[in-house]
C-alpha cells in the first residue's frame, strides 16, 4: 500500500508542479475599475498551455502573447474599425495587420498594408519588440470587419 500510496502523491505533485507553469505571473492594473477584461486577466487558451513555456523559443512565446493582445484589442474595437500597429520608436506611421508570424529562436514578422494600401511588412528582433496597437476605419466601410486575432487565435489551439 506504502507504494500506491507514493505513486499517488507523486502524481499529484506532478500535476501540481504542471498547473503552475501554467499559472503565469501575469498582472494588470487600470485607473477605471470598470475597464473591460485585458489579456492578462483571462485564461490561457488550451492551445497556448499544451506547450510548457520553457520549451518555447522566445519569438513562439512571444508571438503567442501578441496573438492574444491583439485578439483582446479587437473584442472592444466597433463594427467599424479593424486593428492596425503604430510602428514605435520613429515617425512612420501605423501598418493594419493582416498576418503575424514566428521564425524561432527570436524573429517575429508582422505582414499587412499602410494606409496607402502598399504592402507592408516588419520583421523584428524579440529583444526589440514594441508593438502599439490602434484602431483604424475598415479598408472597405460597408464589409464586415477582418479580425485578425480571433482567426490566430483559433489558429493556436489547432497547433
Amino acid at each position: 500500500m506504502a507504494d500506491q500510496d507514493s505513486d499517488t502523491d507523486k502524481m499529484m505533485a506532478e500535476a501540481e508542479a504542471a498547473e503552475a507553469r501554467m499559472m503565469l505571473d501575469r498582472r494588470v492594473v487600470h485607473a477605471d475599475p470598470s475597464t473591460p477584461e485585458t489579456a492578462e486577466q483571462q485564461p490561457l487558451p488550451e492551445g497556448v498551455t499544451r506547450k510548457p513555456v520553457e520549451q518555447k523559443s522566445p519569438a513562439e512565446w512571444a508571438y503567442e502573447r501578441l496573438i492574444l493582445y491583439i485578439k483582446n484589442f479587437e473584442e472592444q474595437l466597433s463594427e467599424s474599425e479593424e486593428v492596425a500597429m503604430g510602428y514605435t520608436g520613429g515617425d512612420v506611421g501605423i501598418m493594419r495587420i493582416e498576418g503575424m508570424g514566428f521564425f524561432a529562436p527570436d524573429i517575429i514578422t508582422f505582414y499587412g498594408s499602410d494606409p496607402t494600401g502598399t504592402k507592408t511588412q516588419l520583421v523584428q528582433h524579440v529583444s526589440q519588440l514594441n508593438v502599439l496597437l490602434r484602431a483604424t476605419p475598415k479598408e472597405i466601410p460597408d464589409a464586415a470587419p477582418r479580425r485578425i486575432g480571433f482567426r490566430m487565435a483559433e489558429d493556436l489551439n489547432k497547433a
